[in-house]
């Protein structure tokens, strides 16, 4: 159960199954896979491996029957809870390190690679809030966690490139 949801061993909610209503870092423990998730309240990111390591994917409230036809191609090894919507506040930039051109984000965006007038983010803070980023434009593709914190480099939230297609507030309100 993701604070209102559950993890079910089989598609379609079948199966053994176990709530969550915070992190957990090692799901496969008491779950040896998880291919369907039911979310009652709130938004989770869920982690390909334990220790919130791997491919990420972004739930919120709602039925996720079968999380292979929802592009998530592994089964849940470990989630991460994400607080209530907060004030969001991001700067993104080009560079590593915090240099280059920077944009100041407290919105969804579709493109950033249009406000941020490159193909790449090298690093950014988050200042408040939980954003997923994703690795296409318009919401698509490998999606990262990232919380309020600094992030030097695109391995720090576990990207392998800092390509970047869009961002948005993590929030099940939209």
């Amino acid at each position: 159960m993701c604070r209102g949801g559950s993890k079910y061993f089989d598609r379609n909610f079948q199966g053994r199954s176990i709530e969550c209503s915070s992190d957990r870092p090692d799901l496969q423990s008491q779950l040896s896979r998880s291919n369907s998730v039911r979310v009652e309240s709130g938004c989770f990111m869920l982690y390909e491996r334990p220790n919130f390591q791997g491919q990420q994917f972004f739930v919120k409230r709602g039925d996720y029957p079968d999380m292979q036809s929802e592009g998530f191609s592994t089964s849940i090894k470990s989630c991460r809870m994400i607080p209530p919507l907060l004030p969001s506040g991001a700067s993104i930039y080009d560079k590593e390190d915090h240099r280059g051109n920077m944009v100041e984000l407290t919105e969804d965006s579709l493109q950033v690679m249009d406000q941020l007038r490159s193909p790449e983010m090298l690093s950014c803070s988050v200042l408040e809030g939980h954003w997923i980023l994703y690795e296409l434009p318009n919401y698509r593709g490998r999606q990262y966690l990232l919380r309020p914190g600094e992030y030097r480099r695109f391995s720090e939230w576990g990207a392998m490139s800092g390509r970047v297609g869009s961002l948005r507030r993590a929030t099940d309100l939209y």
